[in-house]
């Protein structure tokens, strides 16, 4: 795309609204993800894109804008065409060496606050295959005087991480660990958090381009039943949280009966909800540690 004398902005995202509509897109989604690609080209909030609508686009703006478009029918996951994504009312950036934070993980905040009292304090928890750094860094925020351990296998996920924690003032607040979840940390902690993999392999054909395609495959994919990883953190949780200490972990959508079965197998557990996200399925596992 080139810049058009005498085009307005409005045209030029119309016409953006109409490439993603043709090649399969709904009009809301495709509107919305316009907005999200022009704002970020443009630096701008959405009250001076509206004010700006039937202005003259700045020059340059529909060559850049253009290409981000391009990108996004490619299917690049607007998050890693922008380099952010909203998690807990905070940006975080986001690469391709790291899982794009979903709403539903949400989940684990919102229960971690319910159990996390009084939030004043030093709670020393654990994000076990932390990625971006969502959950370690939005713990800190959220718990003034939290301690956080971080760990991944990935060196590029870890220095996400790093720069997450950074950006939002807890870097001396969240460690960072090069390892397989949970190997050589040194316990007790008074809790655990993860967002493990959970997809089953037989299952990669079925899930979006914008998926499989582009985010990284050790942060989806879990053995042939998707429960490898949970299998693993439950087994590591039990020997290193203080007697009493919780464990919330997500797990994939049809998969609560399966987890309940993990649970009840391994030693240690008492089995206190699965929560259910906000379209009512169960998502997250709430463990508690045998006093």
């Amino acid at each position: 795309m080139r810049d058009l004398p005498g085009s307005t902005l409005a045209a030029v995202l119309h016409d953006g609204v109409s490439r993603l509509e043709a090649a399969g897109w709904d009009d809301r989604d495709a509107s919305l993800e316009i907005e999200v690609l022009a704002r970020h080209v443009l630096g701008w909030d959405r009250a001076r894109l509206v004010e700006q609508h039937f202005g003259a686009p700045p020059a340059g703006f529909e060559a850049a804008f253009g290409s981000l478009v391009q990108r996004r029918l490619g299917r690049e996951p607007v998050a890693y065409i922008t380099g952010t994504r909203e998690f807990w009312g905070r940006d975080f950036t986001v690469t391709s060496a790291v899982l794009i934070p979903r709403p539903e993980t949400e989940l684990i905040i919102e229960k971690a606050l319910e159990l996390f009292r009084p939030a004043s304090r030093p709670w020393w928890l654990a994000d076990a295959g932390t990625g971006s750094g969502c959950l370690a860094v939005t713990l800190c925020c959220e718990l003034p005087h939290a301690q956080v351990i971080g760990t991944d296998v990935s060196a590029a996920a870890l220095a996400v991480a790093a720069g997450n924690a950074a950006a939002h003032g807890v870097d001396s607040r969240v460690r960072l660990v090069r390892t397989s979840w949970l190997d050589g940390l040194i316990g007790p902690f008074d809790a655990i958090v993860a967002n493990p993999p959970y997809v089953p392999l037989a299952d990669r054909s079925s899930l979006p381009r914008d998926v499989v395609a582009f985010e990284p495959a050790g942060a989806l994919f879990s053995g042939e039943d998707g429960l490898d990883a949970i299998r693993v953190l439950l087994g590591q949780s039990a020997a290193l949280l203080a007697p009493g200490g919780w464990l919330l972990m997500e797990f994939g959508f049809g998969q609560a009966d399966a987890v309940r079965r993990e649970v009840e197998r391994t030693a240690g557990w008492t089995l206190v909800e699965l929560a259910r996200d906000l379209q009512g399925y169960e998502r997250t596992l709430i463990a508690k540690r045998g006093e």
